[in-house]
C-alpha cells in the first residue's frame, strides 16, 4: 500500500482511539480491522497486504512503528535512522542500508516523542539532545532539530533478550578461561575493577558478565544514565537512573547525586554504569571509603589513556593538586580491564592490569600488565587470531587472603 493512503487510514485510526483512554491491544486490533475492511469497500487490497498493514497500523500507534520490526529482530545490533534521509541498521558488525524509510517527519517526530515519554524524558527544540531506553532495556540517543539538520536522528543500540555471559564470551574468543578464572577470584575477593574501552567496544556487555560473578547475597546498587545492566540472581539489589532536567530546566538528578546517595543506603558493592565527568570524584571517593569490589567503566583507546581521562574528569568535578588525584586513583582502582573492537569486528579483552600504587617520586601511577592479548601475524587471514597471555602474576594479594582465596586456585 502506497504511503498515502497508508497515512489516510491511520489518521482515521488516531481519530476513532481519541478519548478512548487506555485500550487493550485486542481492542486497537479491532478497530484496524473495522477500518481495513471499510478501506476495502472501497479500493482492492490482497489479503497479504492487509496482514501487513494491520500489524503497520498497530505498530504506528502502540510500538515503535516501522522500527519495530529491526527491534524484534535478533540478528540487528544497532539502528541508525538519519532523518528524512535513510535507515541503517548493524548486523554482525556490519553496517546495511534498510529498505524502508520514513516518509514523513512527523511519524518519525511522534517516534521520537514515543521513545522519550515512556521513560520520563523530554526533546524537543529547547532540548534538542536526549538519551532514553526501550522497555527491553536498548539504548537511545535522539537528536532533534535545529541541531539534527536532516531531521529527528533516532540512535538505538539494541542488547540481547537473553544477558550475555562468559562462557559465551569465552566461545567467542573474547576472553580466555584462565583470565575468566582469574577475575571470578578478584570480583568475589572485592577488588575495585574498571573497564575502559572506545564506543562499541562491549564494556557494558563485559561488565554485565563480570558483575554474575558477585556473590548473590550482597546488596549491591547500579547507577546509570540509561539502566542497561541486567544482574541475574540478585535479590538486595537496587537499580537508579539518572534524569534529565524538566522543561524549565529544574529537578535534575545526576550520577553524582545517586553516587552520594548510595553512600547511605548500605550498599556491599556500587557498580556506575559509566563514568563521564565529575561523578568520578565521588566514584573515587566511594572507592576509598571501604565500598570494595565496584565496577565501573570508561571510554578510551587505551589503559593509559583511561588513567589520564580519569584525572581529568577528576579535575572537571573538583580542583585538587594533580598528585593527590593521582593517589585517588591509584588507591580506589585495583585492576584495569580494557577491551577493543577489532577490525573484523570482533570484540576482544586487550589488556588486564594491575594497579601497584602511586610512585610520589616520579609522580607517576605504577601499573603492571597481569594479561595481554597477542595476535598472531597472518597478512592473508582477515579474521583476528591470537590469545590473551599471561605476563605478569598479582602482587596485591591482601583481598584475596581476607576473603581466603588463593590465587590461581
Amino acid at each position: 500500500m502506497d504511503e498515502k493512503r497508508f497515512t489516510a487510514i491511520r489518521r482515521k485510526l488516531m481519530e476513532n482511539l481519541d478519548g478512548c483512554g487506555e485500550l487493550q491491544d485486542d481492542e486497537i486490533y479491532q478497530n484496524i480491522d473495522d477500518l481495513i475492511l471499510e478501506s476495502g469497500m472501497e479500493y482492492y487490497i490482497r489479503l497479504s497486504d492487509k496482514n501487513v498493514l494491520r500489524q503497520e497500523l498497530f505498530n504506528s500507534v502502540r510500538r515503535l512503528d516501522i522500527l519495530q520490526e529491526l527491534i524484534d529482530d535478533n540478528s540487528v545490533t544497532e539502528i541508525m535512522v538519519n532523518g528524512m534521509d535513510g535507515i541503517y541498521v548493524e548486523r554482525d558488525g556490519r553496517l546495511s542500508r534498510w529498505d524502508k524509510c520514513f516518509y514523513k517527519k512527523e511519524r518519525l517526530e511522534d517516534i521520537a516523542q514515543q521513545i522519550v515519554g515512556r521513560c520520563n524524558r523530554i526533546v524537543n527544540e529547547s532540548v534538542p539532545i536526549v538519551d532514553a531506553r526501550l522497555e527491553n532495556g536498548a539504548r537511545v540517543n535522539i537528536v532533534m532539530p535545529p541541531v539534527a539538520l536532516n531531521g529527528p536522528v533516532i540512535t538505538i543500540r539494541r542488547f540481547p533478550d537473553e544477558p550475555i555471559r562468559m562462557e559465551q564470551l569465552i566461545r567467542w574468543g573474547t576472553i580466555s578461561q584462565e583470565a575468566v578464572d582469574f577475575l571470578r577470584q578478584l570480583v568475589c575477593a572485592g577488588y575495585n575493577i574498571f573497564i575502559s574501552g572506545g564506543t562499541g567496544s562491549g564494556k557494558t556487555t563485559f561488565m554485565n558478565a563480570l558483575s554474575n560473578f558477585i556473590p548473590k547475597d550482597e546488596r549491591i546498587i547500579t547507577i546509570e544514565d540509561n539502566a542497561e545492566l541486567q544482574l541475574q540472581g540478585v535479590q538486595n539489589l537496587v537499580r537508579m537512573e539518572a534524569r534529565s532536567a524538566n522543561a524549565e530546566g529544574e529537578k535534575e538528578i545526576t550520577i553524582r547525586d545517586l553516587i552520594r546517595s548510595s553512600l547511605r543506603m548500605r550498599p556491599d558493592r556500587i557498580l556506575v554504569g559509566e563514568v563521564r565527568g565529575g561523578e568520578t570524584i565521588d566514584l573515587l571517593q566511594a572507592l576509598n571509603t571501604g565500598h570494595d569490589g565496584s565496577i565501573s567503566t570508561g571510554h578510551a583507546n587505551s589503559p593509559q589513556d583511561m588513567l589520564s581521562r580519569l584525572e581529568t574528569m577528576v579535575l572537571m568535578g573538583m580542583e585538587l593538586p594533580l598528585r593527590a588525584v593521582r593517589r585517588q586513583i591509584a588507591s580506589g582502582i585495583d585492576i584495569l580491564v580494557h577491551v577493543g573492537r577489532m577490525r573484523d569486528k570482533t570484540r576482544k579483552v586487550l589488556q588486564i592490569l594491575e594497579i601497584l600504587g602511586y610512585d610520589s617520586e616520579k609522580d607517576e601511577i605504577l601499573t603492571q600488565t597481569l594479561y595481554e592479548f597477542e595476535e598472531e601475524k597472518d597478512k592473508e587471514c582477515e579474521t583476528v587470531i591470537g590469545k590473551l597471555q599471561k605476563k605478569g602474576e598479582l602482587q596485591n594479594r591482601q583481598k584475596l587472603e581476607r576473603a581466603g582465596v588463593r590465587a590461581g586456585t
